[in-house]
């Protein structure tokens, strides 16, 4: 499994949202600096979120966008699901797909499903929130005497 641009940014983009959820509607421009991605990419990853309702937005001049919940609800599985689509690393054990006509056979099929039941456990085990949490520890204990 690999991770595209897109699936990084979305979670750089929401992170950013989380880490100034505090500041109200936050401005597609003022994301794009902090995070040094271009604005258009971050435009056509917007219309995701929009749909999915994991964002509030405003538009004209003081709109922007604003996490729907507290960044403890929303988990990188979540996330990375919505602009990846499945985290699978084989399709023969994705949820939506059909049995394999070599299950039945296949000696490698619960290594697979093993797999997936890890990736899908740890990624929906991390929030937002345990991110930024992390990070600010990280800061914390950098200092120089």
């Amino acid at each position: 499994m690999k991770i595209s641009t897109k699936g990084r940014y979305a979670l750089r983009m929401l992170l950013d949202l989380a880490e100034h959820q505090n500041c109200g509607f936050i401005a597609l421009k003022d994301i794009a600096e902090r995070q040094n991605i271009s604005k258009k990419y971050l435009e056509q990853i917007i219309p995701i979120f929009n749909r999915s309702g994991i964002l509030k937005t405003i538009r004209g001049s003081q709109g922007g966008y604003q996490l729907a919940k507290t960044p403890d609800k929303y988990t990188v599985g979540e996330i990375l699901r919505l602009t990846e689509g499945s985290l699978s690393p084989i399709s023969c054990v994705e949820e939506e797909s059909t049995t394999c006509e070599r299950s039945g056979d296949c000696a490698m099929l619960p290594v697979w499903q093993g797999l997936y039941k890890v990736i899908i456990e740890y990624l929906d085990g991390i929030t937002l929130q345990d991110i930024m949490e992390q990070q600010r520890e990280r800061y914390m204990n950098d200092y120089v005497i």
